[in-house]
């Protein structure tokens, strides 16, 4: 098949850091090519793939330091929608596999190939159910069956876990000695959280996240000062190689989620490094997570502290073999193949 991907310009595929979206496409990507189709990739020029790669912009957006501006990057991602729209009037493709959301679905009629779009945000939104809500016979595919219960009206395909390639992440069977946490420093990611448990507990906790720039606000006024460098430490924006380093050294991660995430990457990562997680049950959480088996299921940060002493009854082999058995990259491929397969 022929097929084209468009992917976000926030971020390069891979992205250098964080940047869960695009990991997920060059895991299928490439896993796609290596099955011999034929790939387009319309991202950002930094991007490295075996795909043939046609940059939208010539690197990530948020490396230019004009679109740090949250109105200047909007803008900068309907030029991307343009420009998307006039390098797919020149392709002949089988199907267009959509990342970007609700930007392109306005235009889907003037694509000429079938398009599937894959949903990796929460459909809560008012504005964004109201576009979706207008090209609702399009084919979606949901990342975890708790990411639909918001706005079911929409014609959903399929539900594809995202995956990843376990070999890329250690599995090491000794508990480590510092609890994890890992993502973006936001509020609906839960850090405070994080560090109260820690703190309360008396265990170390290492800290590794992304500051965008609507969140400088927040964790100068609200993480910052909690950060002694000694218990509480952060390591800021990490890749690959550190986060690999970080979860399979850890003793547990900890997913204090203040929001219905439709699905979290780090806890399949961690698992697979044979490091269980606790996290609070929001969104995909319990669709990721077996409780009692692979980490535990909370309400609440006494729950998590609880928790938290009981991690010594969850085998890490189990962590593994659970990303192994659901979350890898093969499975993905293999279901997204027979999304386009119908679809054409």
């Amino acid at each position: 098949m022929k097929i084209a991907f468009i992917s976000p310009l926030e971020e390069s595929v891979p992205p250098e850091k964080y940047g869960g979206v695009e990991l997920v496409i060059f895991n299928l990507v490439e896993a796609l090519v290596d099955r011999g189709h034929e790939i387009f990739l319309l991202g950002t020029g930094d991007s490295k793939t075996k795909a043939h790669l046609i940059p939208v912009f010539s690197e990530a957006i948020r490396k230019d330091k004009q679109f740090l501006d949250p109105e200047f990057k909007q803008a900068a991602k309907f030029v991307g929608v343009g420009r998307v729209l006039d390098e797919l009037a020149k392709l002949d493709v089988d199907i267009v596999h959509n990342h970007i959301g609700w930007r392109l679905i306005p235009f889907s009629k003037h694509i000429k190939a079938p398009i599937v779009t894959t949903l990796h945000g929460p459909l809560e939104k008012a504005q964004q159910q109201y576009i979706y809500g207008l090209y609702s016979d399009l084919p979606y595919v949901s990342i975890s069956n708790a990411q639909r219960e918001p706005f079911k009206k929409l014609n959903f395909v399929a539900t594809i876990y995202n995956g990843i390639d376990p070999d890329k992440f250690d599995f090491i069977d000794v508990a480590g000695e510092y609890l994890a946490f890992l993502g973006r420093m936001s509020p609906e990611k839960g850090p405070k959280v994080a560090i109260s448990v820690a703190k309360k507990i008396g265990l170390k906790l290492k800290m590794a996240a992304k500051i965008d720039a609507v969140d400088k606000e927040y964790f100068e006024k609200e993480i910052k000062p909690l950060i002694d460098g000694k218990q509480i430490e952060y390591l800021g924006e990490i890749g690959a190689e550190e986060k690999n380093n970080l979860l399979k050294k850890a003793y547990a991660l900890l997913v204090p989620i203040q929001w219905e995430e439709p699905f979290g990457l780090v806890m399949i990562e961690a698992m697979a490094c044979g490091t269980p997680v606790i996290a609070f049950r929001r969104g995909s959480v319990p669709e990721i997570v077996v409780d009692g088996q692979t980490g535990f299921i909370v309400k609440n940060e006494p729950e998590m502290i609880k928790a938290i002493k009981r991690i010594g009854s969850i085998k890490r082999e189990k962590c593994r073999a659970r990303v192994e058995e659901n979350f890898t990259t093969k499975l993905m491929a293999d279901k997204y193949e027979k999304v386009y397969q119908k679809l054409i």
